[in-house]
């Protein structure tokens, strides 16, 4: 889905009202019913007791859209709480109707005129411990945003920060003290866990530097005429479900497990069995007909125990326990019946692992995936994957990136956009760079970035699910580009699921696989 700047949006609300021939005060309303859906979900995934609901308002149109969400969140049956950033008699517009809508629904309201106000009720809370709130819902500042939040809005930034360990955040269409269109932040800013953006999503949300604040990001629709967002030119997309939905047709009845690809996972060696074996489970779970494994035959049976689905063919033993260039003899025997290939799950970096590695490129015709130890051995020889006789997608992360590209993963992370222009400029191949806010693109194409996912899944297998997981997307026939914004999206829908139930402390790459299920029931019609 397309970003765009904060001036493109106003733009774009204003050819909605005329379209729609409705009231900005209607599309408000769109807007408020929107956040209070992404709020009650969390609602929902709380344990018994009432839902208390905390909204922090503004005294502009960011305040309106809290406003209408307080009016349906009480219809939904939470217990809404209004607290507004400034005083009443200042709010103007849209946002004073709502506000009267909202005083006519008999939802219980404060006024915090100053900043000293905003402390003594931080104060307040800290010394009740936090009152139990389901969700804080953030609608202090808008788009509309220039310099450092000053005066009341900076305390209630700061209280909402202060409430974020015990509950969950949701800001409206930006979090308060961002910068909608650089996603810089200039002074304090809220840090949220949703962003609820409005209409379609602002291209500060999605630039490195709000990686922090933004938290997921999900889009609010009004009702944009298509051919409005058509002329947008934009070299900056989110990837959402709207996108990717069509990637998922019903399956045939008379399908069989023949119809639906085989993937081919190459790695693994003693000691980085559980790689192979993540990547197999996540291949099993992408709907992929057959999986397949390659690996040491020292680690066939930890492999073959640990994904039994999947077809486990023992290698030749390097002297190392990892993976021998020879073992690819049982590949070239079957090479006909795989449609895609995924190397370098627990690979190693061996000299016979390189050796491996450029053989794929010279003799793979399907598509090839490389991760981990796979770029790892190609390190500053980014032009032998340029010269893959298949399409190739890689899916680095920054230090693997940084080899790549000759330079450090500090270099990378310093500018990720430009870094993964640049690998996907040297080496001709779709690029996935991981890390939060994970990057999808290929030269001369469209930057596409995922905004789910959570410090949880930065453990050990995590990658190799995504590896796994592409790949087995890759055998059942979908472009690559088309591949990667859906793997990189399920992976982290599916890390998100499991944090909720288990935290993310406590998360691991397991996890993550076995709510990859829930995660397509997202994208797929049944």
């Amino acid at each position: 889905m397309k970003s765009v700047t904060a001036e493109a949006m106003l733009d774009l609300e204003r050819k909605t009202v005329d379209a729609l021939e409705i009231k900005m005060t209607d599309l408000m309303d769109r807007a408020g019913l929107g956040v209070a859906l992404a709020a009650f979900q969390f609602c929902q995934d709380r344990d018994g007791g009432e839902h208390q609901v905390l909204l922090i308002a503004g005294r502009g149109n960011n305040g309106g859209d809290a406003f209408v969400a307080a009016r349906y969140l009480k219809e939904y049956g939470a217990i809404p709480t209004v607290w507004i950033a400034g005083s009443a008699s200042e709010i103007k517009g849209d946002a004073l109707t709502h506000f009267s809508r909202m005083k006519s629904a008999k939802i219980e309201y404060r006024e915090l005129p100053v900043r000293e106000d905003w402390d003594d009720a931080a104060a307040f809370l800290d010394k009740r411990r936090n009152p139990y709130y389901s969700a804080v819902v953030d609608g202090v500042l808008g788009t509309g945003l220039k310099g450092a939040a000053r005066g009341p809005a900076a305390g209630a930034i700061r209280l909402i920060n202060a409430l974020a360990w015990n509950t969950v955040v949701v800001a409206i269409d930006v979090p308060s003290g961002l910068d909608a269109d650089t996603g810089e932040a200039p002074g304090e800013a809220v840090m949220a866990d949703v962003t609820a953006t409005i209409g379609l999503p602002k291209r500060g949300l999605l630039m490195p530097a709000a990686v922090n604040y933004a938290g997921s990001v999900e889009v609010v629709d009004l009702g944009v005429p298509q051919e409005a967002v058509d002329e947008i030119e934009c070299d900056l997309e989110l990837i959402t479900p709207f996108d990717l939905q069509p990637l998922f047709p019903p399956r045939r009845r008379d399908a069989h497990k023949g119809s639906f690809g085989h993937v081919l996972i190459i790695g693994g060696a003693e000691g980085c069995s559980g790689a192979a074996a993540l990547a197999a489970a996540a291949a099993l779970r992408s709907g992929a007909g057959l999986v397949s494994a390659l690996v040491p035959r020292s680690v066939a049976g930890t492999v073959a125990s640990a994904a039994p689905e999947a077809m486990v063919h023992p290698g030749t033993d390097t002297d190392a326990g990892s993976l021998a260039a020879a073992s690819l003899d049982v590949w070239r025997r079957r090479a006909g019946e795989f449609t895609a290939v995924a190397a370098g799950p627990g690979l190693t970096r061996h000299p016979e692992s390189a050796a491996l590695v450029r053989a794929l490129l010279r003799e793979c015709r399907v598509p090839l995936l490389l991760d981990a130890d796979a770029l790892n051995v190609l390190e500053g020889c980014a032009a032998d994957i340029a010269r893959a006789s298949c399409p190739v997608t890689i899916t680095p992360h920054p230090g693997e990136t940084g080899r790549l590209l000759g330079c450090g993963a500090a270099d990378v992370q310093s500018d990720r956009l430009a870094a993964a222009r640049r690998a996907a400029g040297l080496t001709g191949a779709v690029v996935v760079l991981k890390g939060a806010g994970t990057l999808v693109t290929r030269a001369g194409d469209t930057m596409h970035v995922n905004m789910l996912g959570n410090p949880g899944m930065a453990a050990g297998g995590s990658g190799d699910v995504l590896s796994g997981l592409l790949a087995g997307l890759l055998a059942q026939g979908m472009a690559p580009m088309d591949a990667a914004r859906a793997a990189v999206y399920l992976h982290g829908r599916a890390g998100d699921d499991a944090a909720r139930a288990k935290s993310q402390h406590a998360l691991t790459a397991g996890d993550i696989v076995e709510n990859l299920g829930y995660a397509f029931q997202a994208l797929t019609p049944r």
